[in-house]
């Protein structure tokens, strides 16, 4: 059973929506996944990428048994015998809801391919660790992105559902400004380590939202709780649409100045 504040699936949702813009990865690992919930809702977005989930819990396994993981494994990402396992095999790595601890943030890049995208949210700011290791910050906001627990563990129970509203309440009041409780960023491991974070956004859905859609997508998921049924989609939630040159189409016109062909 999930925990009092855990995230809704419509935050999830605006969770995974934040890489949308990129191609399709083949393969994402989810750091911490307990009952995989988080992949279970980024399929929403990514239906043909393979989700593996990392977690001490024995809850992994029986994400994999339900078949919400390829594959799952218990344990944490900084054992180096699962982390060697593991090596340069994902595409996207998605740390969510923890401490940016240096140890765990050099373990997921060594499990990001290069070019991989590393997606973070945390309580503390994970981009100095990462621009140390010659990642390019992609895209960066601080936001409330999850309800945060900040009364829940310190009231009886009998008071729990008073300090999960005021819980809430505090997320939406914080939300985008600098008393934020959660960091959420993307970064990029290099593709040649002595290039640092250099190179360009490979080409995909569009660029990398910024700051002021991703406020406007947080507010949005905080309406009504999404039922999670399958193959529903989020109502009111803007799409990050890719605003590059639209693709060219053939509209039958003669160019006058290309060369004539020759008759057979």
């Amino acid at each position: 059973m999930p925990a009092p504040t855990a995230p809704s699936v419509r935050r999830l949702r605006s969770t995974a929506r934040a890489l949308r813009w990129l191609p399709e990865p083949e393969s994402w690992l989810d750091v911490g996944t307990g009952d995989a919930d988080f992949p279970e809702a980024a399929r929403t977005f990514f239906p043909y990428t393979a989700f593996d989930g990392i977690d001490p819990t024995p809850r992994v396994l029986h994400a994999q048994a339900v078949e919400r993981l390829e594959e799952g494994y218990r344990g944490a990402l900084t054992d180096p015998h699962l982390a060697a396992h593991l090596r340069a095999r994902y595409d996207v790595v998605s740390l969510l809801n923890r401490p940016a601890d240096p140890r765990e943030l050099r373990a997921a890049l060594a499990v990001l391919r290069p070019g991989g995208h590393l997606l973070v949210e945390s309580p503390d700011d994970p981009r100095p660790a990462l621009e140390s290791q010659g990642c390019a910050i992609v895209a960066t906001s601080r936001r409330s992105a999850h309800i945060p627990p900040r009364l829940t563990p310190h009231v009886p129970p009998d008071l729990l559902p008073v300090a999960r509203a005021l819980d809430h309440t505090a997320s939406l009041l914080l939300s985008g400004t600098r008393f934020a409780r959660t960091y959420r960023v993307i970064a990029r491991k290099p593709l040649n380590r002595g290039r640092g974070g250099a190179g360009g956004v490979p080409a995909g859905r569009g660029r990398a939202p910024g700051a002021a859609v991703w406020d406007a997508v947080d507010t949005a998921v905080t309406g009504p709780q999404d039922t999670g049924a399958p193959g529903t989609q989020d109502t009111g939630i803007p799409d990050v649409q890719d605003t590059g040159i639209p693709d060219v189409q053939d509209t039958g016109v003669i160019d006058p100045s290309a060369p004539a062909s020759s008759a057979p």
